[in-house]
């Protein structure tokens, strides 16, 4: 009894460290929202990151990692983040975002995998971490909250969080896509997203509006009916997920990649990752952390992710039931 309450109390303080104010990050993207702001700005954790700290995914591919340095200060169990690069990326392209997830309390591991669309390697990746939580040998052990584990991908990425979470028996509890291609890009069956498969969990869209041929929002000419843009990806997930979908206003395939400007992203890129912080962070805070603040920016109808906001477009949302 004593060891649970113990448990309870060391989580409700790492509630209370990610629900906290955060400092305010000075950049152009200026959040209009106080939630979008808050998770916008750095978290309260300093980060450290170790490239090929594991191995190997099923292609030999090895596990980059993102943590607080402070790893489980006060008896915290930190929720894990599963990462999902584009085609023929890798991890350390997306280093200024998975810095900032980590910085709120989370280990981020991404596979070094270039090619994970099938999602299999996404979720081997958060495997080997919960596997590291049960060594005593590691530095992870029993520091990782092995009920709490998301996904967020890009690209190819995006589709292989959709997959892993769908494949994952349950193991992967929420995703975020960024740029999700149509499966008219998808040239393997395989590796194609089938929102319709998912069956519970929760699930956020982002894309960016000028990602119009690779990521669109609505339904492109000449394109085959289907799963050809993010509303109809949004549209088809069944109602017993809690679902949303907003598009940033201006960012293009590769802004994610920002470091946070596009200096050092692929391209095309037009202002870099700043959109990709603040509500993407809130929600998976909401989902693997439950802090009611971060939840409250997605009811449906009345979240602030939903108001009027010059840098989004697209908002809606539905809980499950």
């Amino acid at each position: 009894m004593r060891r649970a309450a113990f448990r309870v109390l060391t989580a409700l303080t790492a509630l209370l460290l990610v629900c906290a104010p955060a400092a305010t990050a000075d950049e152009p993207y200026v959040p209009t929202g106080a939630i979008e702001a808050k998770y916008f700005g750095p978290g309260p954790w300093a980060v450290t990151a170790r490239a090929g700290l594991g191995c190997c995914d099923s292609t030999g591919a090895a596990y980059d990692v993102w943590y607080p340095a402070d790893l489980g200060a006060g008896g915290v169990r930190h929720p894990v983040i599963t990462w999902g690069d584009g085609t023929s990326a890798v991890p350390h392209q997306y280093d200024y975002l998975l810095r900032h997830l980590a910085s709120w309390g989370f280990v981020v591991v991404a596979t070094e995998n270039q090619n994970t669309g099938s999602g299999a390697d996404i979720a081997s990746a958060a495997r080997y971490l919960l596997a590291q939580a049960q060594d005593p040998a590691s530095l992870f052990h029993d520091k990782l909250n092995t009920e709490a584990v998301g996904a967020m991908g890009h690209s190819q990425g995006a589709t292989g969080v959709v997959n892993a979470m769908i494949d994952s028996d349950g193991l992967i509890t929420t995703v975020v896509t960024a740029e999700i291609p149509a499966q008219a890009f998808c040239s393997d069956a395989r590796r194609c997203a089938d929102t319709h498969r998912l069956r519970s969990g929760s699930v956020l869209f982002v894309n960016g509006s000028s990602d119009a041929l690779i990521s669109p929002s609505a339904q492109l000419p000449g394109l085959p009916d289907g799963l050809q843009s993010n509303r109809a990806y949004y549209e088809a997930v069944p109602t017993s997920v809690t679902k949303a979908w907003g598009t940033l206003i201006g960012p293009n395939h590769n802004d994610i990649q920002g470091q946070p400007d596009c200096a050092a992203a692929s391209i095309p890129c037009t202002t870099g990752v700043y959109g990709y912080l603040g509500y993407p962070t809130a929600w998976l805070v909401a989902r693997l952390w439950n802090c009611p603040e971060a939840q409250r920016a997605f009811a449906p109808g009345s979240g602030e992710f939903y108001a009027s906001n010059p840098h989004w477009t697209n908002q809606i949302g539905a809980e499950a039931h």
